[in-house]
């Protein structure tokens, strides 16, 4: 039988490492290949580094069909179950793997429905002799939670959430930081909120970019702290110009107000003390003449 390597089914789970793919091949060589590789067909589904190291080195191996497969979308779930339950696989890994299953389990459904619609409406039409104008409301996509998902790839909720924003938006060459381990998925997905060619910068920095990338980021998105409110002690207490340029406008206002009334009731106090002055002497003057009568 020729065995047929489909591209697309080879790259749809990321390729072992070199240090994986060296250590594989010393397994094969020392102990033969003794997990029979999947077929669908003369299609190759699963053991394609397994097939290509064999063949180099003309080591036999078994192959088994797998019969239950319909479709392509079959035997992409059926490699993500499998993968998923692989010790070797990542994180992040685990959590691509369990978006794409969401991703085909919900368009298969928007099919199955879109079919069924299309059914009952030619069955209106031969009935009827003309189609109806409204459908019925169909059952919509089921939509896996995060948590459902979380379980799936053996991951909390917000790693899967983590992976999902890396997934959407961040650069390819952030995501092979990631596959690297030269990134967390925190900070993978806060510098995935950069444009494009800030986060290829970044990665072509290396390890320490991207980490600085994402601090300046976490830096720019947090609040400043809010002016504590002034407190008078006194009618002479006075705030230093930096307090004066952090505080609210209406509380400047008001100091304002409040020193000016301060300085008008200093006003006040001298000129009641000059009166005051003056009205003593009066008096004693008053006084003395008051005796001499």
């Amino acid at each position: 039988m020729d065995i047929i390597v489909n591209q697309e089914l080879k790259a749809y789970i990321d390729p072992l490492t070199q240090d994986e793919h060296d250590a594989l091949e010393r397994s094969l060589l020392a102990e033969g290949c003794r997990d029979a590789l999947v077929l669908w067909g003369n299609v190759l589904i699963d053991g394609h580094n397994r097939y290509g190291i064999c063949t180099k080195h003309g080591i036999p191996f078994n192959t088994v069909q797998n019969t239950r497969f319909q479709s392509m979308d079959d035997v992409h779930l059926w490699m993500i179950e499998q993968h998923l339950g692989r010790r070797s696989v990542s994180d992040f890994q685990r959590g691509v793997l369990a978006l794409r299953k969401r991703a085909i389990v919900e368009a298969r459904h928007r099919a199955e429905q879109e079919q069924l619609r299309r059914e009952s409406e030619g069955e209106t039409a031969l009935a009827n002799g003309e189609a109806e104008g409204d459908s019925p409301p169909w059952e919509p996509a089921p939509k896996l939670s995060k948590a459902e998902l979380a379980r799936e790839a053996k991951l909390s909720a917000s790693q899967v959430t983590l992976i999902e924003k890396i997934s959407a938006h961040a650069a390819q060459e952030v995501i092979e930081a990631v596959k690297a381990g030269e990134i967390s998925l925190s900070a993978a997905a806060v510098v995935a909120s950069l444009p494009e060619e800030e986060q290829r910068a970044a990665a072509q920095g290396g390890k320490s970019e991207l980490k600085e990338a994402a601090k300046r980021v976490r830096e720019s998105r947090r609040k400043p702290k809010p002016a504590k409110e002034f407190e008078f002690e006194d009618e002479d207490s006075t705030a230093t110009a930096a307090d004066s340029a952090t505080v609210h406008p209406e509380v400047e206002a008001l100091r304002q107000r409040v020193a000016s009334l301060t300085a008008e009731n200093q006003a006040l106090r001298m000129e009641l003390d000059a009166l005051r002055a003056r009205l003593v002497p009066a008096q004693s003057d008053e006084f003395s003449e008051t005796i001499d009568a």
